[in-house]
């Protein structure tokens, strides 16, 4: 090669890895998600979750395919000898290289060259970097076969970190792969608080320590830790899966209750008002006023707490367009957004929902919040102040009554689970689950009283049908008098 040559080979190199390899591992992955909207999904529960991982999943492959066909159209263009395969969960260097030692042969031959690097956005960039690296050597024929190229250090087996060092690491593996939401940062919130919570930070992240671990618990307590552990274990490719069996729980026994209950209890937040002594806290003098609001809105729309604190549409609620008392939830809830109907429309006025002063509290609260973990806070609240003003039931149970109450109501299947914000199987799994002697009694007492008021209504009709046909009979006898 020619030194002219060799020099512009150089400086295509030097631009190159510039460009491609040397690039902030933010420009990676700032857009990946940018024009991505999972679909929306009414379904709350695990299957649906899943859904919409798994929707986040095909994307960042679909993003991660694209930029490898973009690595290797550069590369082909820039006339470098090194393409870059995927094999599994692995990314290799294709190139003509000298014979191996110990191979056969033709002076060359095309190798498929193992370096130990990941098939994901982060992989791809190191690959890129060792293309073009690789594409030096081959072009100034300096190439030599080493430990490296050889594959022996890679095959080594690599230093096992201890479980807090992979939590070092952790929000930035996790989100290489997912979008940053208010959804996703709540998951992840959660993962970090159970891992914390439940295993010892200084032990290795091993198959045998995990297991250990996850066997000394039982029931949900296991199935939570099993479910996220297997996340923690496949964002860091740690090369093992679980063998533990997930425990089959039965949820226990909950009183669902009435609607005079319900209507009672919304009068314990005032009462505790008045009965309270001195505070210290001037923001808690009026503050129950917004609790007790948002006591009558889950009890009369079936919400999620955590549907009234995201981003919560004030403005469309308070307006005169909204005839039909709607309440609008965030996109970035659970189960995205959804406009939700009262399952009790009495109760807006009832509840005096449509006051503003517990909304203004509510405004600055919200005005206030600035990570997940403050919506986390104002969700357990409420459980706080249910038992400070003595509710017997939990916030959830008012789901629940609104799952039953559409079921005793007539509304359909279908109609109700949309606007719980989760599926039909799940809808109809939740008022069977807590429907209860008292709701069976109430519903076929129901039936049997429209059977009775239909069958009343029958005879009605009939005897209206059978005078009608006596008064025509008799106006034709008149009829015939007159003639003659």
């Amino acid at each position: 090669m020619s030194g002219q040559n060799q020099g512009n080979c150089e400086q295509t190199y030097s631009t190159s890895t510039h460009e491609y390899a040397n690039a902030d591992s933010s420009d990676w992955f700032a857009d990946m998600f940018a024009d991505f909207e999972p679909q929306n999904t009414t379904d709350g529960s695990y299957r649906g979750t899943m859904a919409k991982i798994k929707a986040t999943e095909l994307q960042y492959q679909a993003v991660f395919e694209q930029k490898l066909v973009e690595a290797n159209t550069n590369l082909k263009r820039e006339r470098i000898r090194v393409s870059i395969k995927q094999t599994g969960n692995s990314l290799q260097l294709r190139a003509t290289l000298p014979l191996k030692p110990g191979d056969l042969g033709k002076e060359k031959k095309q190798y498929d060259l193992s370096l130990g690097i990941p098939a994901n956005l982060e992989g791809l960039k190191t690959a890129i970097e060792e293309s073009y690296e690789l594409g030096k050597l081959i072009a100034r024929h300096t190439f030599q076969w080493n430990e490296k190229y050889l594959g022996i250090k890679s095959r080594e087996k690599q230093e096992i970190k201890t479980i807090g060092e992979l939590l070092d690491t952790f929000d930035e593996k996790y989100y290489q792969t997912r979008q940053k939401t208010i959804t996703s940062q709540n998951t992840f919130a959660n993962y970090i608080s159970v891992i914390k919570r439940n295993f010892p930070l200084t032990h290795l992240a091993t198959k045998d320590n995990f297991e250990e671990i996850i066997n000394s618990f039982q029931g949900n307590k296991k199935n939570e830790l099993i479910a996220i552990t297997s996340v923690l274990i496949k964002t860091f490719n740690l090369g093992f899966q679980l063998e533990v069996k997930r425990d089959h729980v039965t949820p226990a026994h909950r009183e669902i209750p009435e609607d005079d209950k319900i209507i009672s209890a919304f009068d314990l937040f005032e009462k505790f008002a008045l009965n309270r002594k001195n505070t210290n806290i001037s923001d808690e003098i009026d503050t129950w006023e917004m609790w007790r609001w948002v006591y009558g809105m889950l009890a009369t729309y079936g919400l999620r707490p955590r549907e009234l604190f995201v981003q919560p549409d004030i403005n469309w609620w308070m307006s005169t367009q909204n005839i039909d008392h709607t309440w609008k939830v965030n996109k970035n809830t659970k189960t995205g957004y959804r406009e939700v109907i009262p399952f009790v429309p009495e109760w807006i006025e009832l509840f005096d929902l449509k006051n503003p002063k517990p909304l203004n509290i509510l405004e600055r609260k919200v005005e206030k919040i600035a990570s997940v973990q403050n919506i986390n806070w104002m969700r357990r609240d409420i459980s706080r102040w249910f038992r400070k003003v003595g509710i017997e039931f939990q916030p959830y149970d008012l789901r629940h009554g609104c799952a039953i109450r559409a079921h005793l109501q007539g509304i359909p299947i279908k109609a109700a689970a949309d606007n719980l914000g989760h599926t039909v199987d799940e809808h109809t799994k939740t008022y069977q689950r807590w429907f209860g002697i008292e709701n069976r009694k109430k519903a076929f007492g129901e039936v049997i009283s429209q059977k009775s008021l239909i069958e009343l209504q029958k005879n009605e009709i009939l005897a209206l049908r059978m005078e009608n046909e006596r008064l025509r009979l008799e106006v034709e006898k008149l009829k015939l008098l007159e003639i003659v």
